[in-house]
């Protein structure tokens, strides 16, 4: 799924927006709004501007609500990887050495998906990232054929542990709004400024202000995109958590 980008929507929400005040207006000339049923326009226009605050809101809200999703993920995994990490000393010795290097180069990738921003690096770190946990399990899974005891499992259980937390948090990026709820905000945000500008009773008085509504609306679509995007936006997850695991595991 195409990441929105916060100032592209800003730039052709303005745009758009501005447009249909200015053709509401031009419908005015045409065909002028009778004093008689402006007091009825009125509660049409703001039964409808009261709808769109709502829709902004409510999608603001899921927004928000998908940024903490992604940012607790990020903890749980960090969590799982360092509670794994210590489990492999219930392995034995030889086969723990060999493990831990991997799952060191596993965090490193991980930290690395919070933080880029190319889609092709992205890609490649999914690449290497898969090949590691292919490595991970094949080797605890190697031990535990060899000595299925209770202690081996729990470190076999730890590593599908980190193997899920990563899903969990691959799906929490992929969790965003729906295209057909972006396209609901904008038609009726279109609507609006059309009966705005509709309802404009002197453009010569009024053209500045027609310029507000649009800035407002355009505004918070552009916050909506930034918190809903989480690599292309200014407001993007710190994988702090992973990076604070990762300085203690680093070899003193």
């Amino acid at each position: 799924m195409n990441e929105p980008q916060p100032l592209l929507v800003l730039a052709l929400s303005f745009s758009g927006l501005c447009l249909a005040a200015w053709v509401g207006w031009f419908l005015l000339k045409k065909q002028p709004l009778q004093e008689e049923i402006r007091e009825d326009f009125n509660v049409v226009l703001a039964s409808t501007l009261s709808l769109l605050g709502l829709i902004i809101g409510f999608s603001f809200s899921v927004a928000i609500n998908r940024y903490d999703q992604r940012k607790n993920y990020e903890a749980v995994e960090a969590n799982a990887i360092g509670t794994e990490y210590f489990r492999l000393d219930l392995l034995p010795a030889d086969d723990a050495a060999k493990v831990r290097p991997l799952l060191r180069s596993y965090l490193d990738q991980r930290i690395l998906f919070h933080l880029t921003r190319d889609e092709q690096e992205l890609q490649k770190i999914n690449s290497r990232t898969t090949q590691l946990q292919t490595a991970l399990w094949s080797a605890v899974r190697v031990v535990a054929v060899a000595k299925p005891t209770p202690i081996v499992s729990l470190a076999v259980s730890g590593m599908n542990d980190v193997l899920d937390a990563q899903g969990y948090t691959q799906a929490a990026y992929w969790n965003r709004i729906p295209t057909s709820a972006w396209w609901l905000m904008v038609v009726i945000a279109i609507c609006c400024n059309l009966l705005v500008g509709y309802g404009s009773r002197s453009m010569t008085a009024g053209s500045r202000l027609l310029l507000i509504l649009p800035l407002i609306v355009s505004l918070a679509f552009m916050l909506i995109a930034d918190i809903d995007t989480p690599r292309h936006g200014f407001v993007r997850i710190s994988p702090e958590n992973l990076l604070s695991l990762a300085d203690s595991l680093r070899p003193r």
